[in-house]
């Protein structure tokens, strides 16, 4: 069994993602890494290049400033860079990690297992992960249906698939349509990061993304304005390859005492309350799921 890995990026080392961390998380399980790495004006293919692991192949790509974002694609650009990384990879399975995404080094031998277990499966297209999503600081997750609770991450690399925007991917059939994945669950987790970069950070790569999503203006970002219902505790232990990336911190992040819910956030508490009191879940999922 060959194992690709694969991901897209651009001025990550300026952009706050902890794609060091993440590189390294998923090394021990692929047999190539591949990049496809946009043009940036800060450190980051050196720091790739600094990891100084044979596996890692960078692809120099450009990505394309004049897509339009008033088309219902948001997001094309990413899509497009995602896929060629994709494109180039070689092995039975091709796994796919953003840059703020992290592996656990526990979770590595049941992540390889379920690879061995489902590669002979031709009903199993993908496999598919839990999500931890850290929101403000190290020790506070952000738990709500507005939050994607599981995700594919890892395609088989024999089929027709591609992606047309960042989270999610699609199996094409014939020339006009396509499908999500059917996936089985891994049983391991991916530990998402996206949200604990500096506030200038955040700022600074929501103005450097927002033209790939939409024509609107970007607006400055304030981590205490979200729902307080929506964030727990994490109790649990950080991959180890990311500590010394986070900032340290004691205890949960806090929400602002005032903030106004949102139609979208009073939506989200009922539908936790049902989840609650009835043991339902109401996931979003990009895949179907195979028993």
């Amino acid at each position: 069994m060959k194992v690709s890995g694969f991901t897209f990026l651009r001025n990550g080392q300026k952009l706050g993602y902890p794609f060091v961390p993440s590189i390294r998380s998923i090394l021990p399980l692929v047999d190539e890494f591949v990049i496809a790495l946009g043009p940036c004006d800060d450190e980051t293919e050196s720091m790739i290049r600094e990891i100084g692991d044979p596996k890692i192949r960078i692809i120099p790509t450009t990505w394309n400033e004049r897509i339009r974002p008033d088309y219902s694609v948001k997001g094309f650009v990413y899509g497009q860079q995602k896929s060629i990384a994709l494109f180039n990879c070689t092995g039975d399975w091709a796994f796919y990690l953003e840059a703020d995404e992290v592996l656990h080094e526990n979770d590595l031998p049941k992540i390889r297992a379920a690879m061995e277990k489902r590669l002979n499966d031709e009903r199993v297209e993908a496999l598919a992960f839990d999500y931890l999503h850290f929101y403000g600081n190290k020790n506070t997750i952000a738990w709500s249906p507005g939050w994607y609770r599981s995700e594919v991450r890892v395609l088989r690399n024999t089929i027709p698939a591609w992606s047309s925007e960042a989270l999610f991917f699609n199996v094409l059939e014939g020339h006009k349509k396509s499908r999500y994945p059917r996936a089985a669950h891994t049983g391991a987790t991916i530990y998402h990061y996206g949200w604990v970069r500096s506030q200038a950070q955040m700022d600074l790569k929501l103005a450097d993304v927002q033209k790939y999503w939409d024509d609107s203006k970007p607006k400055a970002m304030d981590y205490s304005q979200v729902d307080a219902g929506a964030l727990k505790l994490f109790a649990g232990a950080h991959p180890r390859v990311v500590q010394d990336w986070l900032p340290k911190t004691e205890g949960m992040f806090q929400a602002a005492p005032n903030y106004q819910l949102t139609s979208r956030e009073k939506k989200h508490r009922r539908m936790r309350w049902l989840e609650k009191t009835f043991g339902l879940r109401f996931d979003k999922k990009h895949y179907r799921l195979v028993r």
